[in-house]
């Protein structure tokens, strides 16, 4: 009878001071993939300090694999010679990697490379680009701010921030932090509003306790979920008003199902209106202090 074949697939994903990037995640579902087409039965090791809820690469017994596959990243360093030494009753293969020393312990110590580049080898295309498809989730930025002081002992800033970002943390999006401040020499900002609009009016949604962050993301035609971090209500809450945006959560009603609650909103009806008020702003429908500004300039017509 045939021994029974179980793999065990890690990578640096599943050391405990490693490294798990995208590249490398991906690249691991396309060799899952390729595994359950084939009806091989895997385990995923990986790192307590990114998947906490196991299995872990510490924990796993080898004796239980008959098969080690290291998927992705160089083969280099102590931590690969361990796993050989740890498996060394297992048929162990590397795929996807990149070969820095071939007559090095970390490569030699496999039965079989697969590399993606090394040294003299044609290299081949990485794991991740024939992994597969994945679902398409919001792109959300967030706009928030730790200043403005002037407001005293009604500032919430910082408890905002912490409890904004503790529950963006858990919704399944792509966070992308952005900045109204303008600068023309630190490269991570945008130096134009030109150039901030453009990034806005590709996303999803804004969540911010800005005022502009709203107003911007609003004039780009994106839903806001704004949140108001000054006690009581401060300008956040007065443009909300001015704009006719009902997704407003105030500092002392800030709490996890009032969020999911207006993200929803946004994701749905949001939408739409935002697109309205953002082509009533564009058509300049809506009346602001720059309206009377001839009136007050003009000689004996201060009102």
């Amino acid at each position: 009878m045939a021994a029974r074949v179980r793999i065990l697939l890690t990578g640096w994903f599943g050391f405990l001071n490693g490294e798990a990037t995208a590249g490398d995640v991906l690249a691991l579902h396309r060799v899952q993939d390729v595994l359950r087409r084939a009806g091989l039965d895997h385990d995923v090791a990986w790192s307590p300090g990114f998947r906490p809820a196991g299995p872990h690469l510490t924990q796993v017994r080898p004796e239980d694999y008959s098969h080690l596959v290291f998927v992705c990243g160089p083969l280099h360093g102590p931590q690969i010679e361990e796993l050989h030494r740890r498996f060394a009753h297992c048929v162990r293969i590397a795929v996807g990697t990149s070969v820095l020393d071939a007559g090095g312990p970390a490569v030699t110590g496999f039965h079989r490379v697969l590399a993606r580049d090394g040294p003299d080898t044609e290299p081949t295309a990485d794991l991740a680009a024939r992994a597969p498809a994945l679902p398409a989730r919001p792109v959300v930025g967030v706009i928030l701010t730790h200043g403005q002081h002037e407001y005293g002992a009604r500032r919430r800033h910082e408890r905002v921030a912490e409890e904004v970002t503790r529950w963006l943390s858990g919704r399944d999006c792509a966070r992308l932090e952005l900045e109204t401040r303008l600068d023309v020499h630190d490269w991570r900002l945008s130096a134009t509003p030109a150039q901030l609009e453009a990034v806005l009016s590709r996303l999803d949604l804004v969540v911010t306790d800005r005022l502009h962050g709203m107003v911007l993301a609003l004039r780009a035609g994106v839903p806001a979920l704004a949140v108001d971090p000054v006690e009581g209500g401060a300008k956040v809450t007065a443009q909300a008003r001015a704009c006719g945006w009902p997704a407003l959560v105030p500092a002392e009603r800030l709490d996890a199902a009032v969020l999911d609650h207006w993200w929803d909103w946004c994701g749905a009806s949001g939408r739409d209106l935002a697109r309205r008020i953002g082509a009533g702003f564009r058509r300049g429908g809506e009346p602001d202090a720059a309206d009377g500004l001839l009136r007050a300039l003009a000689p004996g017509r201060a009102d």
